[in-house]
């Protein structure tokens, strides 16, 4: 039996990877995405290499209504989801009190808001009938904080926290959460936000290469995976915890500053 998965985020970047992923399995997606055409493209691209279907959502997921909308309508058309994969996000670079406030809150409501939102109204479908798989994509900066992108670290440290804790929730069911955490990846995301001329994004991970550690480790129900980080970074996300918050503070707004 075709295996659902709602993919969020899916015309681009990662989220088009991991439709790429379970469409080879020959099983079936709801592809979300703000992006119209690319979803189009998406839909004619899998259908005609894959036996399976692909229900396309046009949605902004900036908006507070979105989560219920896309439940309501995945609902209306009797699709039951087995996969809630929850990948789109964006972020920004600058300090906080000179950004530009609705953009803030709109990475708020798409990080944070909306992948809570759409746990929230999908879970209960997974916990009635014992069995379901939810993939969060946080990221590696999750664990620690973010000078010149204070909202977006702690957007993703939410993230992480979250998932952990459902995880921790569900340990006596057959229901699985899983965070994935990658470090700077081969996406739009690094130009769209200004990170990409950051010094982290100096040799970014490819998406296809974070998307498979990402869907691997929830169909093994695994807590959570780290991936596309180079083991510098690892060490140094591995020491953070020891070091003096002062000097990692200093260290990472260095990392985020322009061209550095």
């Amino acid at each position: 039996m075709k295996k659902t998965a709602l993919i969020t985020g899916a015309a681009g970047g990662i989220g088009k990877e991991f439709a790429n992923i379970h469409a080879s399995q020959n099983d079936n997606i709801v592809a979300v995405d703000l992006n119209a055409e690319g979803l189009a493209a998406l839909k004619n691209e899998l259908e005609r290499q894959y036996d399976i279907e692909v229900y396309t959502i046009v949605k902004n997921l900036a908006q507070l209504s979105s989560a219920e909308e896309i439940y309501d309508e995945v609902k209306s058309q009797g699709i039951e989801v087995d996969y809630l994969i929850n990948n789109a996000g964006f972020g920004g670079v600058g300090k906080f009190h000179e950004r530009e406030w609705e953009k803030d809150l709109a990475m708020i409501q798409v990080n944070v808001i909306a992948l809570t939102s759409l746990t929230r109204y999908f879970l209960p479908d997974f916990v009635a009938r014992n069995s379901g798989r939810i993939l969060n994509v946080s990221s590696t900066v999750s664990l620690v904080p973010g000078p010149l992108q204070a909202v977006y670290f702690a957007t993703k440290a939410y993230v992480t926290s979250f998932s952990n804790s459902l995880s921790g929730e569900l340990h006596d069911s057959n229901v699985t959460v899983t965070a994935l955490l990658p470090g700077a990846t081969q996406t739009g995301f690094g130009a769209s936000s200004g990170m990409d001329k950051t010094s982290i994004y100096k040799k970014p991970a490819s998406a296809t290469d974070v998307a498979k550690d990402g869907y691997n480790a929830m169909m093994e129900g695994k807590l959570e995976v780290i991936s596309g980080l180079p083991w510098t970074q690892r060490l140094e996300i591995a020491f953070a915890p020891l070091a003096p918050k002062r000097m990692l503070l200093d260290r990472i707004r260095r990392e985020q500053e322009q061209g550095n």
